[in-house]
């Protein structure tokens, strides 16, 4: 099968086709979506997000307090009402973010950019501890994730591994160097955490298999010892808590000023972005996630030789993959993730963007927060840093499969009124690219509904 590059971009690069808006002509098309994505303005900055954190606390300590106050252990009325309105509003900010996200991906002219936020999201998995951090979550995407998927990598990599909600995430608070000043001082024993060092090597830049060893990681472990999240605190480094003395990452020495300076972190944090291992480590991330769970080498090389040439400049590298012959050559060869897929159903049934964003608590948790629990993929809670799985056998199992027909079936009319066609819907939501026998079968359905359900729960869609 033969498909034109603006079909062919629309469903493996961008979020679906749409009976609305036209599929992208050309690979400056694509990149322009990109482009696009990165300049929208936040929904939740992190000064807000830290704001609503240093709330809950306040609150949170008011409600022990008049507990204890109370002399009986309970807590009274008013504060306990307090706490639990603000909690649940938090919560709510998250489950907003949900819907939100898909609106955007319905409404977006192609939907690359807001493919590559999920994607670098993903990348830098955080999961927030607890509901104070459910708005931090939220600015992680917006403030460190999306201005950045079209700049450096090595921007981007500053960012996340710097962010409030990646420092909490890893526990970078418990990480202080054993002979710093503020160690020194402590009448408890202090020492380092590797989590935030181990994540940025193994997951984030150079990759599991690269040639790094354990004192490198240490090495990292003791240059990051300042970074710190407090909510109350405006800033994030903290010199006091930073181990004395150079520390040497992959050949490469870091520190050992006095003062200590986040420069050194940031320095490590470039130096690593550009490496030959992190390019090649990327580039295969990039080419499984958008093109195949087993890419072409010759597609994973040309990416990898492109960020080397561009000092890990991002659009660089999708200018390669928009335009390389395997986009093509592995047609619906990558499964729809549950998100993928729950967006994609919407821009098909040219759901409203407005309608979308305004739902109610109740109404989000019905047809997209239980559905996406259920299709295997809950909203931010990815089961480790690692994020979410490529490999189609994850989520291509009976249960996760019926709940993906569940919802066809009985969410797509509870958002668009009237349902279409589904002669129509089908050439809308595959275009050309459906096969004979969807193309036969669709017309016999009994009804409208199942019609629609007929096209949304075929193996076309759920692959692109």
């Amino acid at each position: 099968m033969t498909i034109p590059f603006p079909e062919l971009a629309a469903i493996r690069l961008g979020t679906g086709l749409s009976p609305r808006l036209a599929p992208p002509p050309d690979p400056a098309a694509v990149l322009a979506d990109a482009a696009a994505a990165a300049a929208r303005p936040p929904h939740v900055t992190t000064a807000d997000a830290q704001t609503a954190h240093r709330e809950f606390s306040r609150l949170s300590r008011a409600r022990n307090e008049a507990a204890k106050a109370a002399g009986d252990g309970k807590v009274p009325e008013a504060e306990a009402q307090a706490f639990k309105d603000y909690r649940k509003s938090l919560f709510q900010v998250s489950e907003g973010f949900l819907t939100l996200r898909l609106a955007q991906c319905a409404a977006a002219p192609v939907g690359f950019g807001e493919r590559l936020v999920q994607f670098w999201a993903d990348h830098f998995t955080v999961r927030p501890s607890g509901p104070g951090l459910h708005p931090m979550a939220v600015a992680f995407v917006e403030e460190a994730i999306r201005p950045n998927i079209t700049g450096r990598f090595g921007d981007m990599l500053k960012a996340a591994a710097t962010h409030p909600a990646m420092l909490s995430f890893l526990d970078q608070n418990r990480s202080i160097g054993p002979r710093s000043p503020a160690a020194v001082r402590s009448r408890q024993p202090l020492g380092l955490n590797e989590n935030l060092a181990r994540e940025i090597l193994e997951l984030h830049s150079v990759g599991v298999g690269a040639d790094y060893t354990q004192e490198d990681v240490r090495s990292l472990a003791k240059l990051l010892t300042g970074l710190n999240y407090e909510p109350g605190e405006e800033r994030r480094f903290f010199p006091a808590r930073v181990e004395p003395g150079p520390d040497v990452v992959l050949g490469r020495s870091y520190g050992g000023t006095r003062p200590p300076q986040l420069d050194h972190i940031l320095e490590a944090l470039d130096d690593l972005a550009i490496r030959p291992e992190t390019a090649r480590h990327l580039a295969s991330k990039i080419a499984t996630h958008f093109v195949s769970d087993t890419p072409e080498p010759g597609l994973v090389d040309a990416l990898a030789a492109e960020w080397t040439a561009g000092g890990g400049d991002l659009s660089r590298v999708y200018a390669v993959l928009i335009d390389h012959p395997a986009l093509a050559r592995q047609f619906r060869e990558k499964i729809r993730q549950p998100f993928d897929f729950i967006a994609a159903a919407l821009r098909a049934l040219d759901a409203d963007p407005a309608r979308l964003a305004g739902l109610g608590p109740k109404a989000r948790r019905r047809v997209f927060l239980g559905p996406l629990d259920r299709m295997g993929q809950p909203w931010l809670a990815a089961s480790g840093p690692d994020g979410w799985p490529e490999a189609a056998g994850a989520w291509i199992r009976p249960q996760l499969l019926a709940e993906r027909i569940d919802w066809v079936m009985n969410i797509p009319q509870q958002l668009t009124e009237p349902l279409p066609d589904p002669r129509t819907f089908l050439q809308a939501a595959l275009g050309d690219t459906a096969g004979a026998g969807l193309v036969q079968a669709v017309p016999r359905a009994e009804s409208i509904r199942e019609g629609v359900g007929l096209v949304l729960a075929s193996a076309e869609f759920n692959r692109r």
